[in-house]
């Protein structure tokens, strides 16, 4: 093959069109936890989370709630992945042994929202939400005017159980809002490392568990996530079935594939290399953290009386 415009151009349709392809069938599964908000400028801010009333009866003028109370903003950051193309290869016709290539780096480029999503589940301990507290916490209290409200709490930490999944099914579904309204929240997703798989099917999938009725069964979808592997002891239920979802995927700019490849680029003049990237710009954050419950798995629930 002749190496000039033409055929430099050819190559590149021919890498973007296995890319894209490869990105369009690929399924992420950060859509099940998080709302994706296109972002129009570097960072944004979500004072509204947390802070959007509940119906009541209308009595003498409105009611305006406040979007000041809270401040919470997500920055956008720029991400890549770069690999490179001999230009021999492209002047012998070898382009078709590149194609897992570049449908491994549209795998690796349709799974970052994933790893940024499923990356704030360990850190959700620590990091702090919209309410200036952790996200998962026992310590969360709601802003309710002109009355001292009991601290509410997301957090447990006994192991996985039917006993402890009951607990936090039963903790989620009694929150109440910043009008001290109960929230009517119905967790559906428990989310576990793969060294807890077994024990979260048993929970949601097994007609009984130790001879007895399995009253829990079919209460939640299962998902499995490598991305907790590290932190096996954790697990998480959810509430994913609202507007509003328990986590946030900010997209600024969606992956896309460029090139370094004109004849007279550095890397081809001297290296005889064709260089293509993939970059996006985007990050994740947290949304209402009364949409999600969390534990460390570190404790043994006490045994019943």
């Amino acid at each position: 093959m002749i190496i000039n415009s033409g055929t430099i151009r050819e190559a590149f349709q021919s890498f973007n069109t296995v890319f894209n392809k490869a990105f369009q069938e690929m399924e992420a599964q950060y859509p099940r936890v998080a709302m994706e908000v296109p972002s129009e400028t570097r960072d944004e801010s979500y004072a509204w989370l947390g802070a959007v009333p509940s119906m009541r009866e209308w009595i003498g003028d409105r009611e305006i709630k406040s979007l000041t109370a809270y401040g919470y903003t997500i920055r956008n950051k720029d991400f890549e992945a770069t690999v490179s193309v001999p230009r021999n290869d492209l002047e012998d016709d070898c382009i078709g042994v590149y194609k897992p290539m570049f449908q491994d780096l549209a795998y690796s480029a349709r799974k970052h929202p994933d790893k940024l999503v499923f990356g704030l589940f360990p850190r959700s301990f620590t990091e702090l939400c919209f309410d200036g507290k952790p996200f998962i916490s026992d310590n969360h209290t709601p802003a309710i005017e002109g009355r001292k409200v009991k601290p509410q709490s997301n957090k447990g930490t006994y192991k996985l159980t039917p006993d402890s999944y009951g607990a936090a099914r039963t903790q989620m579904m009694c929150l109440v809002n910043d009008q001290g309204e109960v929230m009517n929240i119905v967790p559906d997703l428990l989310v576990v490392a793969p060294q807890k798989e077994a024990i979260a099917r048993t929970i949601l999938m097994a007609s009984e568990i130790h001879q007895e009725v399995n009253i829990y069964k079919d209460t939640a979808e299962l998902l499995v996530v490598p991305e907790l592997a590290p932190n096996p002891e954790q697990w998480f239920l959810l509430c994913t079935k609202r507007p509003v979802k328990p986590f946030i995927f900010q997209n600024r700019r969606k992956a896309q594939l460029v090139a370094k490849d004109r004849p007279s680029d550095d890397n081809v003049f001297m290296k005889k290399e064709f260089i293509y990237g993939v970059d996006a710009r985007c990050n994740a954050g947290y949304g209402l953290w009364q949409l999600a419950f969390g534990s460390t798995g570190e404790a043994d629930m006490p045994a019943k009386a």
